[in-house]
């Protein structure tokens, strides 16, 4: 993803993560200190600081919308000059994400995962995305498939609604066939277009010429 997005003027930086292993908190921190970063560094690598946007896919989609629902814009009191920088990402997309925790429509492997065993209900509704968007959530592209036997398209359907009760600028696109997991991978369907349709959107919301 991050070469095809060269290929359109975009600069593709692949975040590793550190995975939770009992600390629910770590992932969102690396996700949030690497937005600072290239927010630091955005004028030394050539990026547009108000053009951060953040991607991510099944479980990885998951954490790309947490990063999108709890985030601040800098901690100007910090001693880390990096914490000073916005973690806020200025859009999304979206591929088969797990978004909800909740256990109507969510997918039990993530959330066990990343919150451990067991109801802790306060962190259930903590990583239930669709429950954390505000006014402030930012532009979202989001892509599925119909026949996906892994994630529900509920998880998409439901952040897209929220997202539509703040007007908040967001297109969905749900094929018939693909499954999940598909990526990038051409598969001789209709969803080998969805790169297309994004790099039309990113121009339509005017963070690509």
């Amino acid at each position: 993803m991050a070469e095809w997005l060269a290929q359109q003027g975009v600069a593709g930086i692949v975040l590793k993560y550190r995975l939770p292993y009992g600390h629910h908190q770590i992932p969102l921190e690396d996700t949030q200190r690497a937005i600072r970063m290239v927010r630091q560094k955005a004028a030394e690598w050539g990026i547009n600081p108000s053009k951060i946007g953040i991607a991510g896919s099944s479980a990885g989609g998951h954490l790309a919308s947490t990063a999108g629902t709890r985030f601040d814009l800098g901690k100007p009191e910090s001693n880390d000059e990096i914490e000073k920088f916005s973690c806020r990402p200025d859009f999304m997309l979206l591929l088969y994400p797990v978004i909800t925790f909740t256990e109507e429509f969510g997918h039990m492997g993530s959330r066990t995962n990343l919150i451990g065993q067991g109801n802790n209900w306060d962190l259930v509704k903590r990583y239930s995305n669709e429950l954390q968007v505000t006014a402030q959530t930012p532009p979202t592209f989001l892509v599925l498939t119909d026949d996906d036997n892994a994630v529900p398209s509920r998880n998409s359907i439901e952040f897209y609604m929220a997202l539509k009760k703040y007007n908040i600028p967001a297109e969905m696109h749900i094929f018939s066939k693909g499954g999940h997991g598909f990526g990038m991978n051409k598969k001789n369907l209709p969803v080998d277009q969805w790169p297309n349709l994004f790099a039309q959107w990113l121009k339509a919301q005017k963070i690509t010429l």
